[in-house]
């Protein structure tokens, strides 16, 4: 079985490598193609990734190309997790919006659209390699934002599920304050991408959230960055970006005194990039956990060993809603528990949103509506649009002045911005 990888020089790349080492009985890969085009990382990366496999007694090749055809040719599943412009982009993405008073965040408010914006049509054309060269294959797309890319993919016809690591996250903590093993827990999972709460926590088959609730709310309202008392009175568990919801002042005043996430995150590819190219290192570092996407491995592992095993299980993924919460269009993308085989993920039954979810689920869908318009079609005033409809922005001369900014430090990724071609 061959797995490709596009963004296979990222610095993340040994996390998948190391889940694909562990369970080899579960996913029994015989090449996997990392895909890059920068050569200098991709060389340390696919060098670390032979190391790591020969090591662990993995069997598996280990194809590094700049050429997406030659990559996917044959694939069974192509994971995409490619950052368009690096972390230099991101690092405006991040900076950008906090000069308008709007949080600065890579993949939520206007740091998100503007990734958005020069993302989807990278990932498009990509896809359509896939498209000729693998035409069976799956797509798993780790690339934020999920739920704009996932979308992007689906309305083109591609055979596409979006994976995020937020609720595999959840359960692996909760199983462990519960002392189970993790297949024992499952999650009440519902929203969008980065927009999503735990409304039930099961411990085979009972609710035990309002006794997590009780035992360990400040700690869960730590890692979600909010006030305990919020927790008590939702009895819910938000996902850490609401706190770009709740607490968006705040963090506000926060990033103008911090350093940005994207500096952090760089100077630690770095380091891990140092490390990638000791011969001696066989093992995934552990710096690499800093880099975020922890479960990340498990997560991939498990829905692709359903979809090409057809298992039938059950995994909360970024699919089309159909009908699963009656409030958003059918097209729109959630994320949700889904049972996953050979056919692809189909939601299951969500009991009804409230509407303190609800409300700010629609409105944030609407936006990534309008969002993917702009990626797709440019226009300054698309997205103007956008930036109006996204609730961390949402006022005319906040949203005019942005787009300008957004235009202006995307100029690079964005050729229609680039010629000059920015009406609607």
């Amino acid at each position: 079985m061959k797995l490709a990888v596009v963004g296979g020089g990222s610095t993340y790349t040994p996390e998948l490598i190391d889940g694909f080492a562990r369970l080899r009985e579960e996913l029994p890969v015989s090449e996997i193609a990392l895909i890059d085009p920068d050569p200098s990382r991709l060389e340390l990366v696919a060098g670390m990734a032979r190391r790591m496999l020969a090591h662990a007694g993995h069997p598996a090749r280990v194809l590094a190309t700049a050429s997406a055809a030659e990559g996917v040719a044959g694939a069974a599943v192509v994971l995409f997790q490619l950052r368009v412009g690096g972390q230099a982009a991101r690092e405006l993405d991040e900076t950008v919006p906090l000069r308008c008073g709007c949080v600065g965040q890579e993949t939520t408010g206007a740091g998100g659209l503007a990734k958005a914006l020069r993302t989807v049509p990278v990932v498009l054309s990509i896809a359509e390699t896939v498209r000729e060269h693998a035409p069976e294959a799956w797509i798993v797309d780790f690339t934020n934002p999920v739920g704009i890319v996932t979308r992007a993919l689906l309305d083109a016809g591609h055979r596409a599920i979006g994976l995020c690591n937020v609720a595999i996250g959840f359960q692996r903590r909760f199983a462990s304050w519960l002392g189970v093993e993790p297949s024992r827990v499952s999650l009440g999972h519902v929203g969008l991408n980065h927009l999503s709460w735990e409304r039930a926590v099961y411990l085979d088959g009972a609710d035990v959230l309002p006794r997590l609730l009780k035992e360990r709310g400040a700690e869960l309202a730590g890692m979600a960055g909010l006030r305990p008392g919020l927790l008590a009175r939702l009895g819910a568990v938000p996902s850490y970006y609401l706190r770009y919801f709740y607490a968006h002042d705040a963090v506000v005043r926060e990033q103008r005194d911090a350093p940005t996430r994207a500096s952090q995150v760089a100077a630690l590819e770095a380091r891990l990039l140092e490390l990638y190219a000791d011969p001696a290192v066989v093992t995934k570092p552990e710096l690499l956990a800093g880099r975020g996407g922890a479960f990340y491995s498990e997560a991939a592992v498990a829905l692709i060993a359903s979809l090409l095993g057809d298992r039938g299980d059950v995994q909360v993924v970024n699919v089309r809603n159909g009908g699963t919460l009656p409030f958003l269009p059918p097209e729109a993308v959630v994320e949700v528990p889904a049972a996953v085989g050979a056919s692809g993920a189909a939601p299951l039954p969500v009991p009804p949103v409230e509407p303190l979810y609800a409300g700010l689920i629609g409105h944030v869908s609407a936006y990534e509506t309008l969002a993917l318009e702009a990626a797709l079609r440019g226009g300054a005033d698309r997205v103007r649009d956008a930036l109006l409809a996204h609730p961390l922005v949402g006022q005319d001369e906040v949203a005019e002045e942005l787009t300008g900014l957004l235009l202006e430090a995307g100029r690079a990724h964005l050729p229609w911005a680039a010629s000059g071609a920015v009406g609607g």
